[in-house]
């Protein structure tokens, strides 16, 4: 963004709950736990309810592709064999099977970071406030929607509908304009999600947050002709963003200075120096340094 950061203030209740909080943005897993012991799904019930006939076209619209052949559900899903089968039988079943919360759903690397069964009740109400996580199939549901099991990602092209990214960018992007109104945004969707909204877009000048935030992770290597130079990390990605989350729930961090004391395993942290400004918001680095010779 061109025009100065405006950053909330946080002042926090006798429940520990922030009077305003940053928005977090997350994708889904590609990994999805199986079962549940909620009860079947109803599409009305799910956050962000003006996206219901959208949801319910897209659920009709990949039940019928689940009816096809074989080879056009694989370029689909992007599957094959047992797991084809498996995805499949989901996605026929989302009306029928059992459901959990969205945040128990999902079950990829970023969410085993994330660790949300040892949260404290404190950070799973902030979760469950500030965490909206993208779907292919949904748009957006919170942490604790409760979803039943289904493969469908936001970058797929489903008939008659088209790319999911592009058909969702408009009602995605006009159901979250309250949420994300004047507020802190960390913004940790990989680009095929990022494109299913546009919360700068002239249409929506009058909701656009205060601040958007983007975070990359770097391997610092050495020096070369007296420059510093990096790596972008991709291995460890996911997990490194999963421990992020926890420490914004905890902080309530809501500027990229918050990020100083972050601390990770790994050994990656925040370099004030690398904070770009772009178009689309601040990108933030979190370095890990050279290892220091023995």
């Amino acid at each position: 963004m061109n025009s100065p950061v405006v950053h909330a203030s946080f002042p926090v209740g006798q429940d520990g709950e922030m009077a305003t909080a940053p928005v977090i943005l997350l994708p889904p897993s590609e990994g999805k736990a199986e079962g549940g012991s909620g009860q079947q799904l109803r599409i009305a019930n799910l956050s962000f309810s003006q996206l219901e006939e959208h949801r319910t076209t897209l659920r009709a619209a990949l039940g019928a592709a689940m009816k096809g052949k074989e080879a056009g559900r694989a370029k689909l899903l992007g599957v094959k064999g047992k797991a084809l089968a498996a995805a499949t039988s989901a996605n026929l079943e989302v009306l029928t099977s059992p459901t959990m919360p969205a945040i128990e759903r999902y079950t990829g690397v970023l969410y085993d970071a994330l660790d949300v069964a040892s949260l404290s009740t404190r950070d799973r109400k902030r979760l469950n406030k500030q965490v909206l996580i993208f779907s292919g199939l949904w748009g957006v549901v919170r942490p604790d929607d409760m979803i039943p099991d289904y493969k469908l990602k936001m970058g797929a092209t489903l008939a008659p509908v088209g790319k999911l990214s592009t058909w969702w960018r408009e009602p995605l992007t006009a159901a979250l304009a309250s949420s994300v109104n004047g507020t802190v945004v960390w913004n940790l969707l990989p680009k095929e999600h990022d494109n299913a909204w546009a919360p700068l877009s002239p249409a929506h000048a009058a909701t656009t947050p205060s601040a958007i935030f983007s975070v990359k992770f770097l391997d610092e290597g050495e020096l070369t002709k007296g420059e510093r130079t990096f790596t972008t990390v991709n291995h460890w990605n996911k997990l490194l963003k999963g421990a992020l989350v926890r420490y914004i729930l905890e902080t309530g961090a809501d500027d990229p200075k918050a990020l100083a004391k972050f601390r990770h395993p790994e050994g990656y942290r925040y370099d004030r120096s690398l904070t770009e400004t772009t178009p689309a918001g601040t990108v933030v680095s979190m370095v890990r340094p050279v290892p220091k010779a023995r």
